[in-house]
């Protein structure tokens, strides 16, 4: 049953202006065609208050918090952002969990607090909480908002990450107890959610693609364009957390008529790899959500090298569907969550696996 003409307030970890693009705000908009939503950004604790002051994305947050009036507009048709005026104690970094939960039950009022005022100038008497995957600020917001039913989305294995574990090992799980029903972009993350409420579901992923389509590139970026084919290609977040650096420098050393183009922002791991004294592998950067058909169009093969470890086994990359719906040959590396592409998708064990089916890829390039 299609949910219409209620009121949805969605929180999570990803702003509405996040740089790399989000699937939860992808939702929030599919969510606005029947209903009426609340996209709130998280709110800055004092650690990211001092470190964020010099990055205009995060000015008119910061603004609120100074100012203490919170930042609330309309952002399109059904859908309004709210930037919280209030700022959270740094929590995470307290050794002794049940120490932990006291701080963070303070920060979870004092995000209620914000919610609620932004709830009421919208005439939201009733709503529905969609929660992406805020484990620690959203906590108890449950018992704290009451609204009409509770969604926890899944959508990545956090518990693979330090930073989550340490507390997340025994608050996740009472929040997927808790919510009134969980939902995994993956079959992997259902699994684990079932453990703890057998209310979990599988919903798979959507993905705004009408922009990803050959036929309404109008140029290519020149800075791709004087590349030579063939170009193995991947857009994305450069991380060494998710990504296999050793097999594209495999990729590279092996075959050096390929020309590797990496487009995305890059930790320190990929900035001092050795993939920048190779000549044959070249960092575009980081992209606007809109240039990046155009780039994707000069790929002949698109690649997802994601390493194998617990927070990519159950990911579910949106990236894939961005790849296919431009009709790009596509390999990547065989995960839980990548079985569902099976049919569409060129799946890899290894780097001999990686050479031998993107040149099966080159060969067939059968849309």
């Amino acid at each position: 049953m299609l949910v219409k003409n209620n009121n949805i307030i969605v929180v999570g970890l990803q702003p509405w202006d996040s740089e790399i693009g989000s699937n939860c705000i992808n939702i929030a908009r599919e969510f606005a065609r029947h209903n009426k939503v609340l996209y709130v950004n998280f709110p800055l604790d004092r650690i990211s208050l001092k470190r964020e002051q010099g990055n205009a994305l995060f000015s008119h947050r910061i603004k609120a918090v100074k100012e203490r009036k919170q930042a609330l507009e309309k952002v399109q048709h059904n859908i309004w952002n709210l930037s919280p005026a209030c700022i959270l104690e740094s929590a995470n970094w307290i050794p002794f969990t049940p120490i932990f939960r006291l701080v963070n039950k303070i920060n979870n009022q004092r995000f209620a607090r914000e919610i609620k005022k932004a709830a009421d100038s919208l005439g939201f008497t009733n709503y529905i909480l969609f929660n992406d995957s805020d484990m620690f600020r959203s906590y108890h917001l449950k018992s704290l908002l009451k609204p009409l039913a509770s969604i926890y989305y899944t959508r990545d294995n956090l518990m693979g990450v330090p930073y989550w574990f340490k507390h997340g090992r025994y608050l996740e799980p009472e929040v997927f107890a808790d919510a009134d029903a969980v939902t995994a972009n993956s079959t992997y993350l259902a699994k684990l959610a079932q453990k703890h409420n057998t209310r979990s579901f599988y919903v798979g992923q959507g993905c705004d693609v009408q922009d990803f389509d050959l036929e309404k590139v109008i140029a290519v970026p020149a800075d791709i364009a004087s590349i030579k084919s063939p170009i193995i290609g991947y857009i994305g977040v450069l991380y060494a957390l998710r990504l296999d650096l050793e097999l594209l420098e495999t990729l590279a050393t092996q075959r050096p008529s390929w020309n590797i183009v990496l487009i995305g922002p890059e930790d320190q791991a990929f900035q001092s790899s050795r993939l920048h004294s190779m000549s044959n592998v070249h960092f575009l950067g980081r992209k606007d959500a809109t240039e990046l058909p155009g780039y994707l169009a000069r790929f002949d093969v698109a690649i997802n090298p994601q390493i194998m470890n617990e927070v990519t086994i159950g990911n579910y990359p949106r990236k894939i569907d961005e790849y296919l719906a431009m009709g790009k040959p596509t390999v990547a590396t065989r995960t839980e969550a990548m079985s569902i592409f099976k049919d569409h998708v060129y799946l890899a064990d290894n780097s001999a696996d990686y050479l031998r089916l993107i040149e099966q890829a080159l060969a067939e390039n059968d849309p």
